[in-house]
């Protein structure tokens, strides 16, 4: 049986290769990989040396050749980290004459942590490498991310993003040519690192932890105190409804929501606080309404909250795709509204809040019909303590039903 060794060679200086990849070398009959990965390494005379780069590529120069026994892949960073190996295991897997072994390398994310002499355990990973990164998103999700980049401009076009989202603040780190003799480190702000230019072989480690910490609700629980939000004379969801509103939603990191009636938008930051690699779409009629959720997403740090002003249904029409809806104010056009979020997704959350019989009745009618699953409805009824002299009475709050369901799929759905 013929061995093909995939080995991760590090950030690029041959120094940083295992003792385990250099044997595997050593033995070898063939060398295959990049050119960046293969410079520098020491190659016996009498092994093959091939320059390839693509997976299917490789995988034929594997198939094709007849001569060897022990192939050598080389891959730069490490095997585990946005790397190539991947994709060639699988292509080799349905060969039962090839015996596929993978060694680690050094990657550039644990070199760069102790360059900087930090622990790295904590951090995300993400690429901007040849494919789409939302950085605004990534930003919302707070802590440190490192961001596999290499393309030129990269580090300073993506700061410039952050810059214009609010986040000019965030601390980046953007490393070139790691583990070479011209090896540069720089660490400052977003605002900064936008307009300087950097090496194509780079990466970058950015923190947001001091924007998190600086938001007027850092904890992860739903249920913010009325009085954080900026009030006007527009309504406003209350702390009890918007928690349990929160529950019946079942939002995810990534959802798409709608707050249709969003008034404040006291639901739409909630909403965004739990969806942050997500977007919420505020649509509301009242321009004081919008222009509050707007200076509430800037206090709360919400910059996935995007206010729309505009009446429902037709205001919802250019919206994307929703995962999830609430309905705070439907001016007698929930059918309307709930048809809208069915043509856009068959299987969509929706959670209706009613303070009349008449609301409720007309939620209950909708949302628990053949197009929905899951039909629930329960009543709120909070009280709240209030200083009466030396002593505290029970004040209580309007009762509210909330009724919700999930669209059953069906046709004319998107998902």
């Amino acid at each position: 049986m013929r061995k093909v060794t995939i080995i991760g060679a590090g950030p690029g200086n041959p120094d940083l290769l295992s003792r385990a990849a250099l044997d595997a070398i050593d033995i070898a009959d063939v060398v295959i990989g990049a050119h960046r990965a293969l410079a520098g390494i020491d190659v016996p005379p009498d092994v093959v040396r091939c320059e390839l780069v693509k997976t299917a590529d490789i995988a034929a120069a594997l198939t094709d050749a007849a001569s060897w026994q022990r192939a050598v892949v080389v891959m730069t960073g490490d095997v585990g980290l946005f790397s190539g190996a991947r994709r060639l295991v699988e292509a080799l897997s349905g060969n039962a004459q090839v015996d596929v072994r993978v060694i680690p390398g050094i990657s550039s994310a644990s070199y760069l942590a102790a360059r900087l002499a930090r622990p790295w355990q904590d951090w995300r990973f993400a690429s901007a490498h040849g494919v789409a990164c939302d950085i605004v998103a990534e930003a919302e999700r707070a802590g440190e991310l490192f961001l596999v980049t290499s393309g030129g401009e990269d580090p300073s076009r993506l700061s410039g993003e952050l810059v214009q989202a609010g986040f000019g603040d965030a601390r980046v780190t953007v490393a070139e040519r790691l583990s070479y003799p011209d090896e540069r480190i720089t660490c400052a702000t977003a605002s900064e690192i936008a307009g300087q230019s950097f090496d194509d072989l780079n990466v970058m480690l950015i923190d947001f932890a001091s924007r998190a910490a600086s938001s007027r609700w850092p904890y992860a629980s739903s249920g913010i105190p009325d009085e954080l939000f900026i009030r006007g004379d527009v309504p406003m969801t209350k702390q009890e409804v918007r928690a349990v509103a929160l529950a019946k939603l079942r939002l995810t990191a990534t959802d798409t929501v709608w707050d249709v009636g969003a008034g404040t938008g006291s639901v739409s930051i909630e909403a965004a606080l739990v969806a942050r690699a997500g977007s919420v779409w505020a649509v509301e009629r009242n321009a004081a309404g919008v222009r509050l959720i707007r200076e509430n997403a800037d206090a709360f740090g919400c910059g996935n909250v995007y206010a729309v002003p505009g009446v429902a249904p037709e205001a919802l029409a250019k919206l994307p795709v929703p995962d999830a809806v609430f309905v705070g104010g439907s001016a007698g056009e929930l059918p309307s509204i709930v048809e809208a979020a069915l043509e856009k997704n068959s299987h969509v959350r929706l959670c209706v809040p009613c303070v009349t019989i008449e609301t409720l009745t007309e939620a209950c009618a909708l949302l628990s019909g053949s197009r929905f699953k899951g039909f629930d409805a329960c009543q709120l009824s909070a009280a709240r303590a209030e200083a009466v002299g030396s002593h505290h009475l029970m004040k209580a709050q309007n009762p509210v039903f909330l009724v919700s369901a999930r669209g059953a799929g069906g046709e004319g759905g998107a998902r």
